[in-house]
């Protein structure tokens, strides 16, 4: 395929493992390469360091979208009302729309870091006819181990938020499991406090609307022993792979396919 010169070439660093080695893998391929990040408002300090060190890495600006306009204003926006696995204002207001106007009319590749051992996602795919997407470590072979093997080699290592959590995401993410909540809460108390705090404005208000779909903060807190237990025997128990692909991929990597753009 033949590329035109004003076509764009950009790289999304979502403050996860598989973008981060990415960006890697890619940075001497297409030196001309974009890198954006589009933040929240709501990261994990963690996240933020971590993009940090991925622009002194790279040697290249890493563009922050959503300047002004984070999570806390779209909150506002929509009523105060979470967002959740079935209306997700936060994906489409923080990370689709701000990529989208980013991009522009300009013809745009988008590289995606969906490995090769991850053949059953699809990731997201722009109705925008400018904007096609290109997936390198599907492409050439690459695994969840040679994404470990970038990080390593490069210097970098793991993001820190690994050590507790599964996936990168907002601090309130509503898919981190019960026991994510917990390492937030011990990790992160005044974020934890914070995702607390909107969930009791909805029940002040007599509204059942929690982060997670059965129970609420805290209820959570009050078992944390309890799940912190229940998620040490998980992690030690041999699971049956729903299919030989799933097999290949690693455990953490459980994210819902519509919310890749955030976790990769």
């Amino acid at each position: 395929m033949t590329i035109s010169k004003s076509t764009r070439h950009l790289l999304g660093i979502s403050g996860g493992k598989d973008s981060a080695a990415l960006a890697i893998y890619m940075r001497d391929k297409i030196p001309e390469m974009e890198y954006f990040f589009a933040d929240t408002g709501a990261e994990l300090p963690e996240t933020l360091q971590f993009v940090d060190l991925m622009e002194d890495y790279l040697g290249k600006e890493i563009v922050r979208l959503n300047a002004g306009r984070d999570f806390d204003y779209y909150l506002k926006l929509n009523g105060n009302f979470l967002p959740t696995a079935k209306f997700r204002w936060c994906t489409t207001n923080l990370k689709l729309k701000p990529f989208e106007n980013f991009v522009g009319d300009d013809p745009v590749i988008s590289y995606a870091a969906i490995r090769a051992d991850e053949g059953y996602r699809n990731g997201y795919i722009s109705t925008k006819p400018n904007i096609s997407v290109r997936y390198p470590f599907k492409e050439d072979g690459l695994s969840i181990e040679d994404v470990k093997n970038i990080l390593d080699e490069s210097g970098l290592g793991m993001p820190k938020y690994y050590e507790w959590r599964s996936r990168s995401g907002c601090y309130f993410c509503f898919y981190q499991r019960k026991n994510e909540w917990v390492g937030l809460s011990e990790r992160h108390p005044e974020l934890f406090e914070k995702a607390r705090q909107l969930e009791l404005y909805h029940k002040n208000l007599g509204r059942t609307h929690t982060w997670t779909e059965s129970e609420s903060l805290d209820e959570i807190l009050a078992r944390k022993d309890e799940i912190k237990a229940e998620a040490d025997l998980a992690k030690n128990k041999p699971q049956k792979p729903k299919n030989l692909m799933a097999s290949l991929a690693n455990e953490e990597d459980d994210d819902d396919d519509g919310c890749l753009i955030c976790f990769k």
